[in-house]
């Protein structure tokens, strides 16, 4: 059932109710003052009655016969409309509509009082009367019939009722027009909604406000569920992309260690008498092979998890709290390199503490390994500070190492993924998660030549927190950096002199 046709109805339902109980008070109203006209009236004519009582009853006192009929002549002249009876010490007289004799009548009242008697009533006044005299004293009841009232209040109830039964179909037909006419916007906003398909199109719900409130806040509602779903779906599409990658980079990867892995087996288990010099160097190269996979499952798992980051997991991070402690974590791994940290307390930025530790435990690692001079040791310093990009506060993480250095034709391909030197022991994903959590944290990522033209440093530089948390923590689109660089759909902020 339409909401139009629902309203027509309540409303042809309620507006007879309405005019009923309107009128059922108005019928108690107009009731109140007939009933208080009828009492001023009785009042009015007790002044004027009471005296002519007051002689009756002195003429029945002195035994005075034909003074005392004119005096009750006088008395049912006074009374005119209304029903009048006193009764005295020796007499008893009556005239007008009144109740039987038999009915009990109020005695001792100053006000009027309702008396009923075979389905009539009457409004009765009771008046003493007294006077000069030992007979001169009796009650005088004056009776107004309450016939006239009540067939005025009948007609009354009659024209309510009349009125309900007229105004219900009208009342009812304006609501459906009006109904119908307030509901337009809602049926063109069901109309819009209904012809959306998220799986088949990319429109989306165009609404312009109606000033009606119920219908933009439907349509607010409806474009925030409808933004959601985008949303979620994106994700999800990235979610697959980044399992589909997994997988795809995990089987190629994976193949080579496996296959050598499987050929040391073999030997072992073909050449039982094996001497221990080439036992050991199997055994070796089986250690070898498994500490790669390894390395290479942990480094798929980190980029995995950086892809399908959510914004809420970004919280302001104190950046030299996190340097300190990848730098002791550092130097427990190689005991024999210095690795120093040069920083200042309160640089602070919005990420996310598990990418960011791992932005700083790759970078120190490839320094560490990569950066150690031809004559052994190695020295790698780490420092943060603040400054200035693009005229907004920033903090620049950098990590220098005393190595050969990067030459410059190779400074783009280090990011790739599996991009590995043969004696390198690392799985070649390293850089590709720094470069990925630059990306992430909307970092700027340079690769330079260390001080002095010797080694080198890579320099990433932070948005400062804001002073406050934002809304929303606005992360890159289509994040795949287990794909294949020439099919990854963005790439990440990298500078070179």
């Amino acid at each position: 059932m339409r909401l139009s046709t629902r309203i027509a109805l309540v409303v042809g339902m309620v507006v007879p109710l309405l005019v009923v109980v309107s009128g059922w008070l108005l019928v108690q109203l107009v009731g109140k003052d007939l009933r208080v006209q009828a009492d001023q009236r009785l009042a009015e004519r007790a002044q004027s009655v009471a005296v002519a009582a007051r002689g009756l009853l002195r003429a029945s006192s002195h035994d005075r016969p034909r003074a005392e009929q004119a005096r009750q002549r006088k008395l049912f002249t006074a009374a005119l409309d209304v029903g009048v009876r006193l009764s005295g010490p020796e007499t008893t007289v009556m005239d007008g509509p009144q109740p039987a004799a038999s009915v009990p009548l109020p005695v001792g009242t100053r006000h009027p009082s309702t008396v009923r008697s075979r389905g009539k009533s009457w409004r009765v006044l009771a008046v003493p009367v007294t006077g000069p005299g030992a007979g001169v004293h009796g009650m005088l009841w004056l009776f107004s019939p309450d016939t006239a009232r009540e067939g005025q209040l009948g007609m009354v109830r009659r024209r309510v009722i009349m009125v309900a039964l007229l105004a219900a179909p009208p009342a009812g037909a304006a609501a459906w027009l009006l109904a119908a006419r307030a509901a337009r916007p809602l049926r063109r906003l069901q109309q819009a909604a209904g012809g959306l398909d998220p799986h088949t199109s990319a429109a989306r719900l165009d609404h312009a406000p109606t000033r009606i409130t119920e219908v933009d806040d439907l349509a607010r509602t409806l474009q925030t569920f409808l933004t959601r779903y985008d949303e979620q779906a994106a994700r999800t599409a990235e979610a697959l992309a980044s399992a589909r990658s997994f997988s795809a980079a995990a089987s190629h990867e994976l193949r080579t260690p496996l296959m050598s892995m499987q050929t040391n087996l073999d030997i072992l288990d073909a050449f039982q008498d094996l001497d221990a010099a080439d036992r050991a160097e199997t055994v070796d190269d089986l250690r070898h092979e498994h500490a790669r996979l390894l390395g290479l499952l942990v480094m798929l798992r980190a980029l995995a998890q950086g892809d399908l980051v959510e914004a809420d997991s970004f919280a302001v991070i104190d950046m030299a709290d996190l340097a300190d402690e990848a730098a002791a974590d550092a130097r427990r791994r190689y005991p024999g390199a210095e690795v120093v940290v040069h920083s200042s307390p309160g640089l602070t930025i919005h990420g996310w503490q598990p990418g960011l530790r791992s932005l700083l435990d790759n970078l120190l690692t490839n320094a560490l390994v990569h950066g150690r001079p031809a004559e052994g040791g190695g020295h790698v310093a780490l420092s943060l500070r603040a400054g200035e990009d693009t005229g907004s506060p920033c903090v620049v993480l950098g990590v220098e190492d005393r190595g050969p250095g990067v030459p410059q034709q190779c400074r783009e391909a280090v990011f790739q993924r599996f991009q590995r030197r043969p004696d390198s022991p690392g799985s070649g994903l390293g850089l590709t998660l720094v470069a990925q959590q630059a990306a992430l944290h909307r970092a700027s990522l340079r690769l330079l030549d260390g001080p002095g033209g010797r080694g080198a440093r890579f320099e990433v530089t932070f948005p400062a927190a804001p002073a406050h948390r934002p809304a929303h923590t606005a992360l890159p689109a289509h994040r795949d950096w287990l794909a294949d660089p020439a099919d990854r759909p963005q790439g990440f902020h990298k500078e070179h002199p």
